[in-house]
């Protein structure tokens, strides 16, 4: 039985788990995101067992939860990859999503304590699950990872990605090392990746990316020497575009496409001021 909270309206995201993954409970009708009322919580999905219940937060003046089942508590229903929508809702909507699916992959990852093996319990208020036996405390997993728009004059560099599902171009991307500042991460990874030095990374924004955990952190940085040289390993191809010549690119929805349009309104901005 989902528990019930005093004061304010509040609908919950219903997420469900099976095989290790976690995903969100989709309309048949209108393919978005089905939000339910405590009552319907608990009518919808006659009396399930419930993993995992939290408070994501407001937006509004409605208060968001998140309510994580079996998949198994639904009979006939579609379940959604997040990435499946991106770009489809409002923002505050897309990072309320991606919360709830980092809380709920979170808490059924650590059920038990990697030092020790034993349970944890989860403790609510200070955002942690924690052992039974020797108190370790997990919090959410986030992963930082650098992603840079690197520029020559009028050009931009873009590499068309091995992991990419369709034939776009985007920027590169890696992640933060241990004991690594960022922008020594931003030099490392554009090296790596297709052979080229850079110089002046400057720190632009920032983007959780839910795929599972990544905070994504979006830098441009200037050519500084060098050929391109693709790492085989990781990218198919590379090369410089104009930005009034660019190939396929990701949606703004991503922070890859918010820096490729940066560059652009950029370059257009220099040229109506001239």
């Amino acid at each position: 039985m989902l528990q019930q909270t005093p004061g304010k309206s509040r609908c919950y995201f219903i997420v469900a788990w099976e095989n290790g993954h976690c995903e969100l409970f989709l309309s048949d009708v209108e393919e978005n995101f089905v939000l339910l009322t405590e009552d319907q919580v608990n009518e919808i999905l006659h009396n399930p067992v419930i993993h995992y219940q939290i408070q994501l937060g407001e937006w509004q003046e409605m208060v968001y939860g998140v309510v994580l089942i079996d998949k198994t508590s639904i009979d006939s229903c579609q379940w959604l990859g997040l990435r499946k929508k991106l770009g489809l809702f409002d923002d505050s909507m897309f990072m309320l999503a991606g919360r709830a699916l980092q809380l709920c992959q979170w808490q059924m990852d650590h059920r038990f304590c990697g030092r020790c093996g034993g349970k944890t319990s989860t403790d609510i208020n200070d955002s942690a699950k924690v052992c039974n036996t020797c108190q370790l405390h997990f919090y959410p997993r986030i992963s930082p990872c650098m992603i840079v728009a690197v520029t020559r004059g009028e050009e931009i560099l873009l590499a068309h990605h091995k992991r990419a599902n369709r034939p776009v171009y985007s920027t590169l991307a890696g992640f933060v090392e241990a004991g690594e500042r960022l922008e020594d991460c931003v030099r490392r990874e554009v090296f790596e990746e297709v052979g080229i030095r850079i110089q002046s990374p400057e720190y632009l924004f920032s983007q959780p990316w839910p795929f599972p955990s990544q905070l994504m952190l979006g830098f441009i940085a200037e050519y500084a020497s060098g050929e391109i040289k693709p790492d085989e390993n990781e990218i198919l191809d590379a090369a410089w575009f104009r930005y009034d010549a660019l190939p396929d690119t990701p949606s703004n929805a991503s922070v890859a496409g918010q820096l490729i349009k940066f560059f652009v309104e950029q370059q257009k901005n220099k040229g109506t001021s001239k």
